[in-house]
């Protein structure tokens, strides 16, 4: 008999319930997504990990008492943390790029198109890319100002601990590409790339992939992306 895939476990965190309630009736009816609990604002999340033990939480960024962003950096400080999705009005901005920094795998904008929504949740939950390339294309353009001679020289001097191989991997995850993407362009497995992106995340001392990809263009080395 075929193995039965994995559920995914998702906490909702936002202050309004009408969204909290669309979110839950949009994700609802996807066989391989469940529903397991819902929390109101940021002083509620450690404890609602601790309930139901999700693998991925979407969590509004503006939030009252304690906003996403404080509430994000609490989860990220915990070992074992699941994925933390942020969820905005606004297509990028600055409170999106702080979220990224301190560990966020991904962000969404509240109004994008439930398919979308499912898809980054897949993807997250299986430790792949989230930000797709035109995603990472405005981010790095609202990022452009940010790339003062200080932080390139660090983010240049932080790259220069890796081998070639993973330094290519790492461009490549900074243009946003995912594991299928990068292994077809540098002619390895996934399974490889996987092991790369692992060793990568350990040596610079990041959380995730989307981090990886703030360094490279700290560097300047992500011309490329697409």
């Amino acid at each position: 008999m075929a193995a039965v895939a994995a559920v995914i476990r998702v906490l909702i965190v936002d202050d309004d319930a009408l969204v909290r309630a669309g979110l839950s009736m949009m994700l609802g009816g996807a066989a391989d997504l469940e529903i397991v609990g819902e929390a109101e604002d940021g002083t509620q999340v450690l404890g609602a990990i601790d309930a139901h033990r999700p693998d991925v939480v979407l969590m509004d960024i503006r939030m009252p008492r304690m906003d996403g962003l404080a509430a994000l950096r609490l989860v990220c400080a915990r070992p074992a943390a699941p994925a933390v999705v942020m969820l905005t009005t606004f297509d990028v901005d600055e409170h999106v790029l702080t979220a990224l920094r301190d560990g966020a795998a991904g962000f969404l904008v509240k109004d994008t198109p439930p398919t979308e929504i499912l898809r980054a949740i897949r993807l997250v939950a299986a430790g792949d890319a989230m930000l797709s390339p035109t995603v990472t294309r405005k981010l790095l353009d609202f990022m452009a100002a940010d790339g003062a001679a200080a932080v390139s020289a660090l983010a240049l001097k932080r790259l220069a601990e890796l081998t070639d191989r993973e330094r290519e991997v790492a461009v490549a995850v900074g243009r946003g590409s995912s594991n299928s993407e990068v292994a077809a362009e540098l002619y390895m497995s996934i399974a490889t790339v996987k092991a790369h992106v692992s060793r990568l995340l350990s040596k610079l001392d990041l959380d995730n992939r989307v981090q990886i990809a703030l360094l490279v263009h700290d560097a300047g080395l992500s011309a490329g992306a697409r």
